[in-house]
């Protein structure tokens, strides 16, 4: 397993949404700047802040241009506690298949139970990563504010 570089296109991901269908990961967040949050588990505090931090941001983040999804081995009833106890307006994908997806992307794994660890990955509106962040254990994760002094960076660097 190998992880994204930055200027590698994100591979194609789709997670099941809650209510059905999937999210299709990047291609729903082609066209603007795009957050991929994958999140250990609803049972996580450090996730549980993480989620809760972007949506508060959310005015910020759409300011300059940036979508935002995650996505967590939770199954849907456990993802749509999440959603509604943090009223989270962006989509949350649940029951991904943690060795997919960590053979696609390279985000560490836990063993038992079986779980993806916290890794985020900033995209250009092309799909193409900018920045990724891995953690091997529950610290360690993008946080909305750096996002969005990242994406305002690369907004006034390349007027």
């Amino acid at each position: 397993m190998s992880r994204l570089q930055n200027g590698q296109l994100f591979p194609s991901l789709e997670v099941p949404a809650v209510g059905g269908g999937v999210i299709p990961i990047p291609q729903s967040l082609h066209g603007s700047y795009g957050v991929i949050l994958i999140y250990r588990g609803a049972w996580c505090p450090y996730c549980q802040a993480q989620l809760g931090g972007f949506q508060r941001a959310s005015e910020k983040l759409a300011e300059v241009g940036i979508k935002v999804a995650a996505l967590s081995v939770d199954d849907e009833a456990t993802t749509k506690g999440t959603i509604e106890k943090y009223k989270l307006r962006f989509p949350v994908g649940h029951s991904a298949d943690a060795d997919h997806v960590a053979l696609v992307t390279g985000a560490y794994t836990n063993p038992s139970p079986r779980y993806l660890q916290s890794t985020g990955f900033l995209l250009d509106p092309e799909g193409n990563v900018l920045n990724a962040v891995y953690s091997s254990g529950p610290i360690g994760r993008l946080v909305a504010e750096d996002v969005i002094g990242m994406v305002a960076y690369l907004n006034t660097k390349g007027a």
